[in-house]
C-alpha cells in the first residue's frame, strides 16, 4: 500500500520509518522534490548531493529522492555508499545541500533521511524540515510539477577525498605503533575505517595494526545491531580487544557518525571522557593561536567536562540533548568542539557537523603520542562515577517527576538541593559533600522516563540511583532498564 501520510515519519531532526511501509519510493520522490525547493532553490544552489548506507532499501529510495529533486530542476551529485559524516564532507566541501539515506542504529527494516543545508548545516524542525514535510505532502497528494529544465544526474566517489580531509585535520605521523580493533557492526565504518585508518582509499599506511570486525556491508546486521549505545552490542569488541591484546577498540553505529571507545582491558571509555580529551586538544590549538576556545556539551555530559574545560582556560557552554541544538549552539558560539553523552562529536573544522571518525583520530593521536595505556589516559578525564542512562517505563512521567520533587522537598526548600528545569528536570547537590546530581527527562516518543546520575563516589551513586528509581517506579507494573 502506498504511503499517504508523512506525519508519522518526519521526526524532530530527520525522516525515519519502516521501509516500504512508512517510507516508499513515492514518498522519497516527493521528499526529494520538496527538499530541492526548500533547501536548494531559495538559497541559489543549482545542485544537491545525495548518498546512502548499506541497507537493502537504500539504493532505490535514494534514486527516487534524486529523481524528485531533478524533476524540480536541481542537479544531483550521487556519491553512493558513504557514512553520514562522508555526506557532511560532501555538503561542506562543495557548499551544497545534502541528503543521506540511513536509519542510523535502527533495526534492518527501517530507513530514513538525514538532510542538511549547504555547508552541512542541519535541517530539522524550525530549520526547514517542517517546510519539506508540508510541500512533500502536497506533492504526494497532487503530483510533482516539472521544472522548465530537468536537473542532471552525476556520480562521484569522494571516499578518498573524505579520508584525506580527516587525516589533514589530525595526522598520526610519529605516533607509536598501535593495535586497533574496529567493530563496524556491518555498517558504513566497514567502508570508511579502512579508508581513513588503513590504505583502502590509496592513502599512505599509518602504521596501525588494524584488526577489522564485521566490515562486510550488510544492512540486515547478521552479527549484532549497529547500536553501540546498547552495552550488549559491545561485547564482541570487548572480547576481541582482550584476545588480540590490542591497545584500543573502536565501535561505530550503522551510519558511522558515532564512535565508542574501548580500552585495553575491554572496558568502555565514557563518551564524556572522550569529550573532555578531544575538547582539551582543540582548546590547546585555539590557545596556541591566541584565542579562547569554546566547548559545547549537552546536559547529560559529566560535570568533569566543564570543569576541565574551564581549568584549561576555555569556555564551557551547556546545551540541550540533540544534535540540532548542539549544531545551532556551536555555530552561534563559534565553538571549536562539542560532545554528547551519546558519542556524537562535533567539530568547527568539520563545518560544525558530527564525525565519529575524526574523534577516533584524536583519541588515537593522544594515545599514540605517549606511553600510557588507554585506561590510564581515560582515568584523567573520569574523576566521577556515572549511572549511564536508565529508562523506566512509566504510564505518567510527569507524576513520577512530581513524586521525586516531593521526596526532596525539604532539601529543595532549604536550598541544599537546586532544581533546574532545562531539558527535563535536574536535581543537584554538587556544591557540597556528598556531591551528586541527576536528571530526569521524558521520552518524546515512548512512555519512558530517562534517568542519568553522577556522583563523586560509587556508594553515593548507588544510593541516589536506587532511591530515585524506587520513587519513579512506584506503583508501576513494568520497568525497563537500559544503561
Amino acid at each position: 500500500m502506498a504511503v499517504s501520510d508523512l506525519q508519522a515519519i518526519v521526526k524532530a531532526y530527520d525522516v525515519r520509518g519502516v521501509a516500504g511501509d512508512q517510507l516508499d519510493e513515492d514518498a522519497a520522490r516527493a521528499l526529494g522534490a520538496a527538499f530541492a525547493d526548500v533547501a536548494a532553490v531559495p538559497a541559489g544552489n543549482a545542485s544537491i548531493v545525495v548518498g546512502h548506507d548499506m541497507r537493502p532499501s537504500s539504493p532505490s529510495l535514494t534514486a527516487a529522492f534524486a529523481d524528485g529533486a531533478a524533476w524540480r530542476g536541481v542537479d544531483v551529485l550521487h556519491i553512493g555508499l558513504c557514512s553520514t559524516d562522508g555526506l557532511y564532507y560532501a555538503s561542506g566541501s562543495r557548499g551544497v545541500p545534502g541528503a543521506m539515506f540511513t536509519a542510523s542504529h535502527n533495526p534492518a527494516q527501517y530507513n530514513g533521511i538525514k538532510m542538511c543545508h549547504a555547508g552541512a548545516r542541519p535541517v530539522g524542525r524550525g530549520t526547514g524540515l517542517d517546510d519539506v514535510q508540508h510541500l512533500a505532502q502536497q506533492y504526494l497528494d497532487e503530483g510533482i510539477p516539472a521544472a522548465e529544465r530537468q536537473g542532471s544526474m552525476t556520480e562521484a566517489d569522494l571516499l578518498g577525498a573524505y579520508a584525506h580531509h580527516l587525516r589533514e585535520l589530525v595526522g598520526l605521523d610519529g605516533i607509536r605503533p598501535l593495535k586497533v580493533v574496529v567493530d563496524a557492526g556491518n555498517g558504513m565504518a566497514g567502508l570508511t575505517a579502512g579508508a581513513v585508518l588503513g590504505t583502502e582509499a590509496g592513502l599512505p599506511d599509518l602504521g596501525l595494526d588494524l584488526v577489522p570486525m564485521y566490515f562486510e556491508l550488510d544492512g540486515t546486521f547478521p552479527n549484532h545491531e549497529a547500536n553501540p549505545l546498547d552495552p550488549a552490542n559491545l561485547i564482541d569488541l570487548q572480547t576481541a580487544v582482550i584476545a588480540e591484546q590490542a591497545d584500543i577498540g573502536l565501535a561505530f553505529d550503522g551510519d558511522a557518525d558515532r564512535c565508542f571507545v574501548i580500552d585495553e582491558r575491554g572496558v568502555a571509555v565514557s563518551p564524556s571522557a572522550v569529550t573532555a580529551l578531544v575538547g582539551l586538544r582543540e582548546l590547546e590549538k585555539e590557545s596556541a593561536a591566541g584565542r579562547t576556545g569554546t566547548v559545547i556539551h549537552n546536559l547529560i555530559t559529566s560535570r568533569a567536562v566543564p570543569e576541565l574545560v574551564e581549568a584549561a582556560g576555555g569556555r564551557a557552554v551547556q546545551t540541550r540533548v540533540g544534535h540540532s541544538f548542539i549544531k545551532a549552539q556551536m555555530a552561534e558560539e563559534n565553538a571549536v568542539f562539542g560532545g554528547e553523552h551519546s558519542a556524537h562529536y562535533y567539530f568547527r573544522d568539520f563545518w560544525f557537523a558530527d564525525t565519529g571518525m575524526l574523534a577516533a583520530l584524536h583519541v588515537l593521536h593522544a594515545l599514540g603520542s605517549g606511553t600510557a595505556a588507554l585506561s590510564d589516559l581515560s582515568e584523567i578525564y573520569t574523576p566521577y562515577y556515572g549511572s549511564g542512562e536508565i529508562n523506566s517505563r512509566v504510564s505518567e512521567p510527569e507524576q513520577a517527576i512530581a513524586r521525586v520533587r516531593d521526596a526532596f522537598a525539604e532539601d529543595i526548600a532549604s536550598g541544599v538541593v537546586q532544581v533546574e528545569e532545562f531539558d527535563g528536570v535536574t536535581f543537584s547537590h554538587w556544591d557540597a559533600a556528598p556531591r551528586w546530581w541527576f536528571n530526569l527527562r521524558s521520552s518524546n516518543t515512548e512512555p519512558l522516563l530517562r534517568l542519568n546520575v553522577e556522583a563523586h563516589d560509587e556508594d553515593i551513586l548507588a544510593k541516589i540511583t536506587d532511591g530515585v528509581l524506587a520513587v519513579v517506579r512506584e506503583g508501576q507494573d513494568e520497568e525497563e532498564t537500559d544503561d
